[in-house]
């Protein structure tokens, strides 16, 4: 079975909102140092459909000084599968981006918060951060033993290469557990919370 395509998989069209997965919490590491969180929750609404919350925040200063602060808030809602809702905002250093797509006004595009995996060759995913297509490379670099805090687990391996290029891990069941990267010169670390 190619890796890629049960990454694009990982919540189906058909799933019910219990189905839920279990929240992904990682700690954020710039060259070693403690940089911030990322995390991605999921509930069922009250409707029935599910909902995920995505927040980063991610800060580097000297002593009580910021340098650099960058803070991603979005809401995702499913709906048997289908992306119906999205809100976003972030703070990237001083630019603010506001994010509001609701029904047909969201193109049909994987979204660009890594945690339902991305399909091999796709061009183009739903950038979170402005809400608008995004060209992409995305790359199946096949499977590997990765690093956990629970212990060693077999990953598939995949790269996005978009404004910056990324290496992302997810496990058997298509969860993501781990993200790593360059920018501004700087080693990006996501390291998975043990549950």
């Amino acid at each position: 079975m190619i890796a890629s395509l049960v990454l694009a998989a990982a919540w189906p069209a058909g799933h019910a909102a219990a189905d839920a997965p279990e929240d992904i919490l990682f700690d954020v590491y710039r060259n070693g140092s403690p940089f911030g969180e990322h995390t991605v929750r999921f509930r069922e609404t009250d409707e029935g459909a599910l909902q995920v919350d995505v927040d980063v925040s991610l800060r580097a200063g000297l002593g009580p000084i910021t340098l650099f602060r960058y803070r991603h808030d979005s809401r995702e809602v499913w709906e048997d599968g289908e992306l119906v809702g999205l809100t976003a905002e972030t703070y990237n250093d001083g630019n603010e981006m506001d994010v509001s797509l609701q029904g047909e006004a969201i193109p049909p595009l994987t979204l660009s918060s890594h945690w339902r995996g991305y399909q091999a060759g796709a061009e183009q995913v739903l950038n979170t951060e402005t809400g608008e297509a995004m060209d992409v490379v995305i790359e199946d670099l096949g499977r590997e033993v990765f690093q956990t805090p629970g212990g060693p687990v077999e990953a598939n391996r995949i790269r996005i290469t978009g404004t910056l290029t990324a290496d992302l891990w997810y496990d058997d069941s298509g969860r993501w557990i781990g993200c790593a990267f360059q920018a501004r010169g700087q080693d990006i670390r996501y390291v998975l919370r043990e549950s």
